[in-house]
């Protein structure tokens, strides 16, 4: 059986857990990072020396990096219409993706460590919090225009693929951490599309951040 490595609440480890739900998939879990077990924790080195989650074990494979995983899960078990087989499709899928660990995420990162996590690092480190907020805005009104061009209603159009992942679990943290936004209505009708898919109540808009 499935293996996961990662405490339920870290964003990234919600991105496995949506897409095990999505596709109906059993597996176990394992509590390791912020709160519970240290990374740093000998148990865990042997299993990943990069000491993040989540991590994968898999009928003795292992794999690291979130989505890496959500792709290697959905191809895993042949759900072509999660990630496309056309190369075309498919590109447009980890773009998005790339996205989401790129340029939708660099301003997520000090906003949510300052404001939300109190990491120490990030408490008072008011230009950096603020930068981070005008880059996430920014973001966001990016995907806004591109739902709004395309009609969505899912980041790839007509159907839900495992790029809605990423975004989704990014929209998600962005509406729910309070600080000044503007409106954003195409993003809005997305979450709430989104917020259709039982697995996504779940795991991402389900009252974390």
């Amino acid at each position: 059986m499935l293996k996961i490595y990662g405490r339920a609440d870290g964003i990234n480890v919600r991105k496995v857990l949506w897409l095990c739900e999505e596709m109906s998939l059993p597996y176990e879990r394992e509590d390791w990072g912020r709160g519970y077990r240290p990374t740093s924790d000998p148990e865990f080195q042997r299993i990943s020396h990069f000491g993040l989650v989540p991590v994968i074990e898999d009928d003795g494979f292992i794999l690291r990096e979130s989505n890496a995983i959500i792709r290697y899960l959905a191809r895993r078990h042949a759900r072509a219409d999660l990630y496309p087989e056309d190369l075309r499709a498919r590109a447009s899928v980890e773009a998005w993706m790339d996205w989401g660990v790129s340029d939708g995420f660099a301003g997520l990162r000090p906003v949510f460590l300052g404001l939300h996590a109190k990491t120490p690092e990030f408490v008072g480190k008011t230009e950096l919090i603020n930068w981070g907020i005008w880059h996430w805005t920014r973001q966001l009104q990016r995907l806004d225009a591109d739902l709004a061009r395309s009609g969505g209603p899912y980041v790839c159009g007509a159907n839900f693929t495992v790029a809605d992942i990423p975004v989704g679990m990014i929209v998600n943290r962005y509406l729910k951490l309070e600080f000044e936004k503007p409106e954003l209505p195409a993003v809005e009708r997305y979450y709430e599309q989104l917020s259709t898919r039982p697995a996504y109540r779940l795991h991402g808009r389900n009252g974390l951040v």
